[in-house]
């Protein structure tokens, strides 16, 4: 077994990287797809629908078994059901005529197996990990997180160069390794988990949100507003790039992978911070929901001008990676180890229902004849009504 901690966390990181692949790959090439599978805006929202959805509602059910049995027992065999989901919607679309059902059944598949990764990578980097040490690993996890989005677009496009439906088979391809590199080298401590039925497990977690519930919740809202932004912007950034500044392939992946980077860093960077002052997460929280708004209330107005566009997409990464790592740390931080499956889960479960709701209510009001401006403003408000509320809210349970 690998006894460098360092080592252990970045094999652990491969997994939330990993999983984010199953949506970023795709967001790039959202304008390819509609003209092969002949669909529109909302279908190809879809896509990404029909992967979070079912992840969201299995991550609870996956997390109690992780408390339960361990946590490698599950995170192993749900990344090589990740693959097989890949593995059936790149089947459909080479020999069916009409595959899009396939394809979304694939999802559900892949959904199915991404609840049993990330956030339960989570939760066994904070078993192996503590206090300060914690702040860190957390930030890392999410850089990992951001990492994979960041060149997920860049991925996504030089794949599809070759054929469209070569994105769901590299799914299959890249798990493998993975599943197999977590299961031989990292090593649990399963000494601190302890086998309850669900009553009992729900009873243990049951003390924390009457404690906690507050400070818990606002956590939360704060991770499902930022990926409901982030991701409902990025399925309309990949059209209008191409339509207003005339970009695809590769070229149209790069631009999208930008708030991606500015993500990946400012998690990593925030978690450096957080490791030697832990007591600022409020602020990380607060400034990076502010950063989101002031990105929305911007974007809008600089749909003509693509350097501008490229810099409101920045921060809106950036402030989605100071969000989502004080979230992680606070969250799986004010949690005991008995509890952290459920709890993680749960924030999982959280995190999944953004990135499944921003694509489809974006369709859905712009269809109903919302603009996009109009929406882009009301999501900034949004973030900005998030920020405050979780400052004092945060604040008053420090």
């Amino acid at each position: 077994m690998i006894k460098s901690k360092k080592t252990i966390l970045l094999i652990i990181s491969t997994v939330p990287l990993l999983m984010v692949l199953g949506n970023s790959m795709l967001i790039s090439e959202f304008a390819t797809l509609k003209r092969e599978l002949n669909i529109n805006q909302f279908q190809v929202g879809l896509l990404i629908t029909f992967f979070s959805l079912p992840a969201a509602i299995f991550i609870p059910f996956l997390g109690f078994l992780s408390d339960r049995f361990g946590r490698k027992i599950i995170i192993v065999p749900c990344i090589l059901v990740y693959g097989m989901g890949g593995m059936i919607s790149g089947i459909a679309s080479v020999l069916l005529n009409n595959p899009y059902n396939v394809i979304l059944a694939g999802r559900v598949v892949q959904g199915i197996g991404a609840a049993g990764t990330g956030p339960i990578a989570m939760a066994l980097a904070g078993d192996i990990f503590k206090a300060r040490e914690l702040n860190e690993s957390m930030g890392i996890m999410e850089a990992a997180n951001g990492i994979g989005k960041f060149v997920s677009p860049v991925i996504g496009s030089a794949i599809a160069l070759i054929i469209w439906y070569a994105l769901f088979f590299s799914y299959s391809i890249l798990c493998i390794p993975v599943a197999f590199l977590l299961w031989l080298t990292v090593k649990e401590q399963k000494n601190i988990l302890e086998k309850k039925s669900i009553k009992e497990y729900i009873n243990a977690i049951k003390p924390l949100f009457y404690d906690k519930g507050l400070f818990l919740s606002i956590n939360f809202l704060g991770a499902l507003v930022v990926l409901f932004i982030l991701f409902g912007v990025l399925s309309f950034a990949s059209n209008i790039l191409e339509t207003n500044f005339r970009l695809s392939g590769i070229n149209r992946g790069i631009i999208l992978s930008v708030p991606l980077f500015f993500l990946s860093a400012s998690a990593y960077l925030t978690g450096l911070y957080l490791r030697k002052e832990g007591n600022v997460l409020k602020y990380a929280y607060f400034y990076g929901l502010i950063t989101i708004s002031l990105s929305m209330f911007i974007l809008p107005f600089c749909s003509e001008n693509i350097f501008i566009y490229t810099i409101m997409l920045g921060f809106l990464g950036t402030g989605s990676g100071l969000v989502l790592t004080s979230v992680n740390t606070m969250v799986t931080g004010s949690i005991q180890a008995y509890q952290r499956g459920g709890v993680t889960s749960l924030y999982g479960s959280v995190r999944f229902l953004g990135i499944a709701l921003g694509p489809p209510v974006f369709s859905l009001l712009q269809g109903l004849g919302v603009s996009l401006s109009l929406l882009f403003l009301a999501s900034g408000i949004l973030a900005l009504l998030s920020g405050f509320l979780g400052f004092l809210i945060i604040r008053k349970q420090d």
